[in-house]
């Protein structure tokens, strides 16, 4: 074959592929309604499969059944997620109910704060209303964060009731793989599905218990400072953790914002800012990586551009499954050798790959 055609059909598989990745995003974006509460109850699987081990290996439980341990966790499941729902909404009612008094707290330290300064008596107190104070919309921001966080309480019915049904044929669905394919495919396909399983499940198990520790020295921070609805921001640090980078960031600037408008004192929510900061910084820089290590091997960048990608799909949720999607997807593409190339290019340390899918 000449040159120029292998040039050229190097290039119609690019296009290929680029037209394949476009209709793969448009599709993903139309189907958000449909695949988000499905992909959302499988990663929550991940989670209860963890917790159904875990209580298998408890004194008590350890002899019982596979369908009470099943029963157990999927009940604590449930109850849960609609307790978690009752508290975003009940609480955000609250916190934006609150906003005109915020809005009045926030203007009075603002004018506090400038009246201090010389340079500052001459100024016209009405105009300086007009053009910055009338711009901080309180109610506004603070709906917008509700109502993207209620969003997703609007799937958790569909999430239980899917979650249910994939815990309940998990332990046949070996059975109906192998039954499925020749034996060969199957087995290669049982050894990827295990895989994608325990790195994913160890993962997620290990995540929520951080976030969960994160969430309650949050709260111990929150509760002491007085700051109003403690239990509602601890909750919002800890699923904000979820988010690889911008999440612990958006954890500590919201409760601060709101202790700012609360307690109209600057020097107290500094405070606040630099304890919260110091748990956030505790989590990240020494739990998270002693449980967890390097059990998701993705390149930092590959990491970005996966949360801006989910995220503009599927906003907040997108952004809080984008690195268990982009594992999988990485451990599907290194389990092939014609794709193996693109998976080590996503992967931060290329060494780590396992060769057990050879």
């Amino acid at each position: 074959m000449s040159q120029d055609a292998t040039e050229k059909n190097t290039l119609q598989r690019l296009v290929y592929l680029l037209l394949f990745v476009l209709l793969l995003g448009y599709l993903l974006y139309i189907g958000q309604r449909f695949l988000l509460p499905v992909l959302t109850a499988a990663i929550s699987v991940y989670i209860l499969v963890a917790l159904v081990d875990w209580l298998g290996r408890l004194p008590v439980l350890r002899y019982s059944p596979l369908w009470l341990r099943h029963s157990l966790v999927l009940s604590g499941f449930i109850a849960t997620i609609f307790g978690l729902s009752h508290i975003i909404i009940s609480t955000g009612q609250k916190i934006v109910s609150s906003s005109a008094v915020y809005q009045a707290n926030l203007e009075k330290m603002l004018m506090q704060n400038l009246s201090q300064y010389e340079w500052a008596h001459g100024l016209d107190w009405s105009m300086l209303r007009v053009m910055a104070l009338d711009k901080i919309n309180i109610q506004y921001l603070l709906s917008s964060v509700i109502s993207g966080l209620s969003s997703m309480t609007g799937i958790v019915v569909l999430v239980a009731i899917y979650a249910a049904f994939l815990l309940s044929e998990r332990s046949r669905f070996g059975e109906k793989f192998q039954l499925a394919f020749n034996q060969k495919d199957a087995a290669y396909g049982l050894r990827i599905l295990s895989d994608i399983n325990h790195k994913i499940g160890q993962y997620l198990a290990v995540k929520t218990l951080i976030n969960l520790i994160l969430g309650l020295m949050s709260w111990i921070i929150l509760y002491a400072f007085g700051v109003e609805h403690a239990l509602f921001w601890a909750l919002f640090i800890a699923i904000s953790n979820y988010i690889p980078y911008v999440g612990s960031l958006v954890g500590v600037l919201f409760p601060v914002v709101l202790s700012l408008v609360q307690f109209a004192s600057l020097q107290l929510s500094l405070f606040l800012t630099i304890l919260l900061t110091m748990a956030q910084f505790f989590v990240g820089n020494w739990l998270e990586p002693k449980m967890i290590g390097r059990q998701i091997n993705l390149s930092p960048f590959v990491i970005l551009v996966s949360l801006s990608l989910w995220s503009a799909l599927w906003g907040i949720a997108g952004a809080i499954l984008a690195v268990p999607l982009t594992s999988v997807l990485v451990i599907i593409l290194s389990a092939f050798p014609s794709t193996r190339g693109w998976a080590i290019l996503l992967m931060d340390d290329p060494t780590l790959i396992e060769d057990s899918l050879n």
